[in-house]
């Protein structure tokens, strides 16, 4: 009798799949499916944690030797004894050039741009045989007084691990264009991690690679990988907002109308900044005398600025190193509209003779410094209004906007990283108007115009490349 009911069962579910609409919309169902999961996100859920883990566990490492064991000493024994900028720096900074000459293949090649570069021309492959001389040259510029900060060696870092874990993990079905996906999903998680910042991470590094667009096929993997390497490292480190000050409640359409002007001045610095930078760059690049020289004279001349510094202002703040602590000193505590332009401006000089030079990192943070220094002498001298802090804000997100080309990172970063959301609006248009004013000139040398637009542009005016 069981066996009967069995076979009646199967030959009704039988008879059911064979119904002329089942039998004519499965196939349907079937297309649909494919199409919806053609991309196989799937197993970004698998790898982009992977990705994240590591990287935060990096960046962890390469914070608490600069910001907890190095820096803070260095910092004291300059503010203490100024004359000891000359000699340490241009030591540390003949050490980087002696890693950077003898211990990689090209040591021109490193950092941001290392990362950009192979997105663009190597589909994502670094070479990682020389991954630990570069964080160690990063470790050596950066915490000895070198005027960059973390986010070059994390970047690079992040974007090298995923890179190397490409190799590693393609047994989950990784094809050849995924490893260009992992190496920005490292790189943002570098910066999410080492800001603290996991929404910043993710869009500054998908604007990284271009100065118009975004590198978008990235941004399921990035969004993961940017949020656990900020959970790893908060783990660790804790999660407060790295540059945490007093937010404005409110603002009014007579600061909406200053913000707009202080993006037109910010916009028309950071040009000439970077086209000096670039030029300062490729000269150094081409000058025929060995690495390690040319990373003397640089450090040299960058603890120059801050010795210089120190002989007209002494106190608390000076232009060199990661100086996260600057922002808590400018805002904190009352500086002259005059002091806060003269660090500016040696804050740039001090940024340019670092990494033109051939120092290993980037100048987010420097940008981002001589934003708010900037931004806070025009709220006092020009704008006069009692929301310094609001104007400090707009410089920081208009110098990283036209410095770097990433406006909505920079936007995104000065609500996350100094916890100021009421800044938004105002910091937008700063930023916008700086990028728009900053016309193509970037820090980086290596980011493109979009493909298509490029293609375009050749295509109409093919002598523009030439």
């Amino acid at each position: 009798m069981a066996d009967f009911e069995n076979y009646s069962d199967r030959k009704l579910r039988f008879r059911l799949f064979q119904h002329p609409l089942l039998r004519r919309y499965f196939p349907k169902v079937a297309e649909d499916l494919a199409a919806t999961y053609t991309r196989d996100l799937h197993k970004w859920l698998i790898i982009a944690p992977i990705i994240g883990v590591t990287t935060g566990l990096a960046v962890t490492g390469i914070a608490v030797v600069i910001l907890k064991e190095l820096w803070p000493p260095i910092l004291q024994l300059f503010l203490r004894r100024p004359w000891t900028i000359l000699p340490v720096m241009t030591a540390a900074f003949a050490v980087t050039g002696l890693i950077m000459q003898f211990l990689t293949p090209d040591p021109n090649e490193h950092s941001t741009e290392e990362i950009i570069r192979s997105y663009h021309e190597h589909q994502g492959d670094i070479d990682v045989r020389s991954f630990f001389p570069k964080i160690l040259a990063a470790i050596t510029t950066v915490g000895f007084g070198g005027s960059a900060a973390l986010e070059g060696p994390s970047i690079y870092g992040g974007g090298a691990v995923g890179s190397w874990l490409w190799k590693r993990l393609r047994r989950f079905g990784l094809e050849q264009r995924d490893r260009r996906i992992m190496l920005i999903s490292g790189a943002a998680a570098g910066m999410a991690a080492v800001f603290r910042a996991p929404m910043t991470g993710l869009v500054f590094a998908l604007e990284m690679p271009y100065k118009d667009d975004l590198a978008h096929e990235a941004l399921l993997p990035s969004l993961i990988a940017s949020v656990v390497s900020y959970v790893t490292l908060a783990f660790f480190l804790g999660a407060a907002p790295l540059f945490n000050f007093a937010s404005a409640n409110s603002f009014t359409g007579r600061d909406l109308l200053w913000s707009a002007l202080l993006g037109v001045l910010i916009g028309l610095t950071a040009m000439a900044f970077t086209i000096t930078f670039r030029r300062a760059r490729v000269f150094m690049v081409h000058w025929a005398i060995p690495h390690w020289v040319k990373l003397t004279l640089g450090g040299f001349l960058a603890g120059l600025c801050g010795l210089i510094f120190l002989a007209l202002y002494r106190g608390a703040l000076v232009p060199l190193g990661p100086n996260y602590e600057a922002v808590g000193e400018i805002l904190g505590h009352h500086h002259s509209s005059l002091e806060l332009v003269v660090f500016g401006v040696l804050k740039l000089a001090a940024t340019l003779f670092t990494l033109a030079s051939g120092g290993v990192s980037a100048m987010f943070v420097p940008l981002f410094l001589t934003g708010g220094s900037f931004g806070t002498a025009f709220a006092q001298s020009i704008a006069h209004s009692g929301s310094v802090e609001l104007y400090a804000a707009v410089g920081m997100a208009s110098f990283i906007a036209a410095g770097y080309k990433t406006p909505l990172a920079a936007v995104v970063f000065v609500a996350e990283a100094t916890g100021g959301h009421a800044f938004i609006i105002p910091a937008l248009i700063g930023a916008a108007v700086a990028y728009a004013i900053s016309g193509e000139a970037s820090a980086s040398g290596d980011q493109r115009l979009h493909e298509v637009r490029n293609h375009e542009v050749n295509r109409v005016h093919p002598q523009s490349n030439e």
